[in-house]
């Protein structure tokens, strides 16, 4: 048996609360950006974030609202995803309160940071990855707007690569559930992908 649930017949909150709690574990963007002057640096979580291409590079991002991470991106061009790490988790969720506009979250939250190699906005200097973006395009959905960043720089510390690349034991990443829930990596399974010709099919 099933309960059903019609976004017609709720109220947007209501349906958001529950399209939040199953749609999960959502990875997370910690993005950084720059007001268009360059005197503020702000940095926030958006939990709605996957990679949108490979050729070109292009990782996306959802902003319900304006926030100043749209806002920014949108007037120069530019941000940083910072990965989330289990170990920020406290200055993550301190980076998503509503500071007024011109309050960057770096400086309220004592947050260090460290130079782009090719874009203006600042890294997270604790942040194990961050990969510097363009803006490539945005797109308006409702009450929200999908940003779509060109990678054009990865930068990874030394000490979460092995020779396999970037480990997810070392990585640690946060992600959001629903509500105030937050997770992290559980127990890792390996399985590759079965090739058609490899199937057996009786």
């Amino acid at each position: 048996m099933r309960v059903d649930y019609s976004p017609e017949s709720m109220d947007p909150g209501s349906f958001y609360r529950l399209l939040t709690a199953v749609v999960v574990p959502r990875p997370i963007a910690w993005v950084s950006t720059l007001t268009p002057d360059g005197g503020t640096a702000n940095l926030a979580p958006h939990s709605f974030f996957t990679v949108a291409c490979t050729d070109p590079p292009i990782v996306q991002f959802t902003s319900v609202g304006r926030k100043d991470s749209l806002r920014n991106a949108e007037e120069t061009g530019e941000f940083v995803v910072n990965f989330a790490p289990e170990q920020l988790f406290s200055e993550i969720n301190a980076t998503a309160t509503d500071y007024p506009r011109g309050e960057g979250e770096f400086d309220a939250v004592g947050i260090e940071r460290e130079p782009s190699l090719r874009v203006r906005p600042p890294r997270v200097a604790a942040s194990p990855v961050a990969l510097e973006c363009t803006l490539h395009s945005t797109l308006r959905l409702g009450n929200s707007t999908v940003v779509f960043g060109r990678v054009v720089h990865a930068a990874v510390r030394e000490d979460v690569l092995t020779a396999d690349g970037p480990d997810i034991g070392l990585l640690r990443p946060l992600a959001r559930l629903g509500g105030n829930e937050w997770g992290t990596v559980g127990e890792v399974h390996e399985l590759a992908r079965l090739r058609y010709r490899d199937l057996d099919r009786g």
